[in-house]
C-alpha cells in the first residue's frame, strides 16, 4: 500500500471517529489523518496481543475507528486533566 492511500485511509478513519465522538477536538485534516493511522496501528496491536489478528496482517476498518475513537478519548481525558491543574 502507498503512502497516498495509507494518508487517504487514516483520514476516513479519523473523520469517521470524530463523526462518531463528536465534540471539541484539536487540529484540522493532518491530526485527522494522523489519528486515523494512529488508531489503525493501535488496533492492530491490541489485535494481535488478543490473538485477533496475525503478525504482519492489517487492522480492519472498524478496528481501526474503534482505535482511532480510544486514542481521542485517552486525548481528551489528558487534557481535561492538564485544564483542570
Amino acid at each position: 500500500m502507498g503512502i497516498i492511500t495509507t494518508l487517504i485511509i487514516g483520514l476516513v478513519v479519523g473523520a469517521v471517529a470524530k463523526l462518531l465522538m463528536p465534540g471539541d477536538d484539536p487540529g484540522g485534516i493532518i491530526i485527522t489523518m494522523l489519528l486515523g493511522i494512529a488508531g489503525a496501528f493501535a488496533a492492530k496491536f491490541i489485535g494481535e496481543a488478543f490473538g485477533f489478528y496475525n503478525e504482519g496482517e492489517a487492522a480492519g476498518f472498524i478496528a481501526s475507528v474503534v482505535g482511532a475513537m480510544l486514542l481521542l478519548f485517552l486525548y481528551r481525558l489528558m487534557a481535561r486533566r492538564r485544564i483542570s491543574k
